[in-house]
């Protein structure tokens, strides 16, 4: 038995009319500070987005606040959890979108997809009459997806919008089921596609994270590790940490194998990032890995990891 719990990590969005983002920022900021979280909240006039991990005391009080604002009252979130601390710092930002696809009127609380439960998400995407859609990016997808899933080959969600332009034909009047981490980015990439007329629009609810908790995994058509934007890097089925790590210098995705290459230094290059690093980027994070170092060897952390 574990004489210390681990850490609750608790992933959040919410789609609101939220005109007062900007006065709620130190609120929202002192009350994370004071039940000693840390992570990234993302703070725009459309709501709320990021994911936060601290005690469960901490994690409850947080929730609670959020759910006694009146837009939203009705947010709904997803707890992981973690052996490590798995953010460094506290943050919470002012931002033009929670979610930054850059298509001005794509707004999920006036249109969005038909949501599909975890437990009925094998029958939709086994259909063969149904195209399914990875709307995460190539090196998301790279590490684990569904079966079938298509790979827009994109590197931001920006990219996202074009990449159904370019295939809309093969799109309309088909079933479309698209799927995402946690959930936020299919809102807005089902708004965005029904907004082109394309119909027949699904998604899974509660995003991977939520099918990895709740299908068993001998009834799992998830292949793979589902990436995570903190320490743990990926999870798999139960949202048991994987085996990946994450390079310091390009922020790829590392199997166990890939740290065996030659071209892999911690810190300072990998086998993905190797061949786009000039000396003066190697002997920067050089530097960087040499601090993070001395840090660790004096007990403290350094930001900069």
């Amino acid at each position: 038995m574990q004489e210390t719990p681990p850490y609750i990590v608790a992933a959040l969005y919410h789609f609101a009319d939220f005109g007062r983002y900007e006065a709620f920022k130190p609120e929202l900021e002192a009350i994370c500070t004071e039940a000693g979280l840390k992570g990234t909240l993302l703070l725009a006039s459309e709501g709320i987005n990021g994911t936060v991990a601290g005690s469960r005391a901490g994690i409850d009080r947080l929730i609670a606040f959020l759910h006694a604002q009146p837009e939203f009252a009705e947010l709904e979130y997803k707890e992981s959890w973690a052996e490590k601390e798995p953010f460094l710092r506290m943050k919470v930002r002012l931002k033009k979108e929670i979610v930054t696809m850059g298509v001005p009127g794509t707004d999920p609380k006036q249109i969005v997809g038909t949501y599909v439960a975890p437990s009925d998400w094998n029958a939709l995407i086994s259909d063969p009459g149904t195209i399914v859609v990875d709307t995460r990016n190539d090196y998301e997808y790279a590490i684990g997806t569904f079966e079938n899933a298509i790979d827009p080959e994109t590197s931001s969600f920006r990219e996202f919008p074009e990449w159904v332009r370019r295939h809309h034909n093969k799109l309309k009047g088909k079933k479309v089921a698209m799927f995402c981490t946690g959930g936020i980015r299919c809102e807005k990439a089902t708004a965005f596609v029904k907004n082109l007329g394309i119909d027949e629009v699904y998604h899974l609810k509660g995003g991977i994270l939520k099918y990895l908790e709740d299908v068993p995994a001998d009834e799992s058509l998830w292949h793979g590790d589902c990436f995570v934007f903190d320490e743990r890097v990926a999870v798999g089925h139960g949202l048991e940490p994987g085996d990946y790590t994450l390079c310091r210098a390009c922020r790829h995705p590392l199997a166990p194998q890939e740290t065996q290459s030659e071209k892999y230094v911690e810190g300072i290059s990998c086998p993905h990032c190797f061949e786009a690093r000039s000396g003066e980027d190697r002997a920067r994070f050089a530097e960087r890995q040499r601090q993070i170092a001395l840090a660790k060897k004096r007990g403290e952390k350094h930001l900069g990891g």
